[in-house]
């Protein structure tokens, strides 16, 4: 049995060797394992409900549904182009709910910076290795848009008896959400969040600061999920971090 295993398992390499030369694309096993490593904390944790901060276009929120997450999705996206693709594609999912703000530490107006590739849209101004980096990144124009703490409108969510997990990935604008969130973070299980090795805005807080920050609040590193690095050079810029109370 195990000598015809592994005659299988080389039988199915060398054809993946041969798709991988004659197409170009890399041919993965889906889920990665990183995103099953994901997975199974948020199952191991009992997570039922997903705030997405910094939502984009959905991408978040629709790999978590292929993952097989079938509970609660809360997302937010500030900017209008953005949230309209958020809004259509949530409108095929009963349970997941979308909100045309920011989070941040107050509420009100403010101004986001909108970048060429949409994701790389920020509240600070960029330092010069972004676009170093990511030519698809630089900044082309400015969108006003509403800004709201996670204090603000956490009772109205109706989530106090729920296992919260909450996502963050505002592009150098994290530590702001956190203090947006004081009072919320008390019901909070788990975070996942963007962290910069070498920031790439304009005060952004570095993985060892925002690492110890959460570590103040109660929360523990449990994985890394790998994030944007410089394409020229190879270095890791940012990664993700998650962490459990």
């Amino acid at each position: 049995m195990n000598k015809f295993l592994y005659k299988n398992k080389s039988t199915l390499l060398r054809i993946k060797r041969f798709l991988n030369a004659l197409t170009g694309f890399e041919i993965t096993k889906y889920p990665t394992e990183l995103l099953s490593r994901r997975m199974a904390l948020i199952n191991h944790h009992h997570i039922d409900v997903i705030i997405d901060v910094g939502a984009n276009i959905g991408q978040y929120g629709g790999e978590m549904r292929n993952l097989g997450f079938k509970g609660q999705i809360i997302s937010y996206e500030p900017m209008k182009e953005a949230f309209l693709k958020l809004k259509k594609i949530a409108a095929k999912d009963s349970n997941w709910q979308v909100y045309n703000f920011s989070l941040g530490e107050r509420d009100g107006e403010t101004t986001i910076n909108v970048a060429k590739n949409s994701v790389s849209s920020s509240l600070l101004e960029n330092l010069p290795q972004l676009t170093e980096s990511a030519h698809e990144a630089r900044f082309v124009q400015k969108e006003s848009i509403e800004i709201r703490k996670l204090d603000s409108v956490f009772d109205q969510l109706n989530l106090k008896d729920k296992n919260i997990y909450l996502k963050i990935d505002t592009q150098g604008y994290e530590e702001m959400v956190l203090l947006g969130a004081e009072k919320s973070l008390q019901y909070v299980s788990g975070i996942q969040i963007e962290m910069a090795f070498i920031p790439s805005y304009e005060g952004a807080m570095t993985f060892h600061d925002m690492k110890a920050k959460l570590k103040n609040m109660g929360f523990r590193l449990h994985a890394l999920e790998n994030g944007f690095y410089n394409k020229k050079t190879g270095e890791q810029l940012e990664v993700d971090g998650i962490f459990f109370k």
